[in-house]
């Protein structure tokens, strides 16, 4: 199976770029599923129906938040109506939409994708480990499932590299989000597990996290501004990876940085 995974897409510039690059994507790597994370994509933070349903209309098989989830209040209706969305699974049961869906692809494969975020620097969470387990334990790579693709969607790199470590050999991939910063370490772990820290923003790299560069810069220089985060405007850059898994075992052959 040939994936693709997206970065955090931030406002404009980042759907925008995202969605003008498709055929681009679609003609280089011929993928088999398309995957995006939305946690940013309404003006910087979460998604909206609308937002989701553009990606979706065009043939992204996939979107993925994170701690931005329910931050716009319209979408929490169609997280638990659209299974092709998912919100961290370790925010619990309770909480509107699911945190892993199985997905059936035009080509008869099926890709299970997960999400978890972190607890290290980040709004309180239940166990990811425990969360991932009591989802996989239903399925065996390679078996009654194609492709596993795992979002660790944390600040700290040492709990993306944990987990990467944790499910080498049990997923296809473990992939690091949130921190909009791509990292140089896109791999294939010991078990055949494909891996990066950070897979990066979709949005305008001349700002910060796809922010206007004077309000975290004040921030910086003062304890309280007062200002708010406005999106930066310019044109966007995509950062994504690309993978290829082995259609026997479901573990990964390739793993590629995209920059577009």
């Amino acid at each position: 199976m040939k994936i693709i995974y997206c970065g955090d897409v931030v406002a404009r510039a980042g759907r925008e770029v995202v969605l003008n690059n498709l055929p681009n994507l679609k003609e280089q790597y011929t993928p088999d599923a398309i995957i995006v994370n939305i946690e940013n994509a309404a003006h910087g933070f979460g998604a909206t129906p609308g937002i989701c349903r553009d990606f979706l209309e065009a043939g992204i098989d996939g979107l993925i938040t994170g701690n931005h989830a329910f931050n716009q209040k319209e979408l929490i209706p169609f997280l638990n109506d659209c299974k092709q969305i998912i919100r961290p699974l370790n925010y619990g049961v309770h909480n509107p939409g699911r945190g892993a869906t199985e997905l059936l692809l035009a080509n008869g494969q099926k890709l299970l994708i997960i999400q978890v975020v972190g607890r290290q620097f980040m709004e309180p969470a239940d166990n990811p480990i425990n969360a991932i387990d009591s989802i996989l334990k239903s399925y065996n790579l390679g078996k009654n499932i194609n492709a596993v693709l795992v979002d660790m969607h944390a600040e700290a790199t040492s709990e993306k590299l944990a987990l990467g470590y944790y499910l080498d050999g049990k997923v296809s991939i473990v992939a690091g989000t949130h921190t909009h910063i791509p990292t140089a370490d896109a791999r294939i772990l010991p078990q055949g597990t494909a891996y990066i820290t950070d897979v990066g923003m979709c949005g305008d790299y001349n700002s910060v996290l796809g922010f206007d560069i004077e309000e975290p810069m004040a921030r910086l220089a003062d304890k309280y501004t007062g200002g708010r985060l406005t999106p930066a405007k310019n044109k966007g850059t995509l950062f994504g990876i690309f993978v290829e898994t082995d259609d026997q075992t479901g573990l990964a052959k390739i793993i590629q940085q995209i920059h577009l």
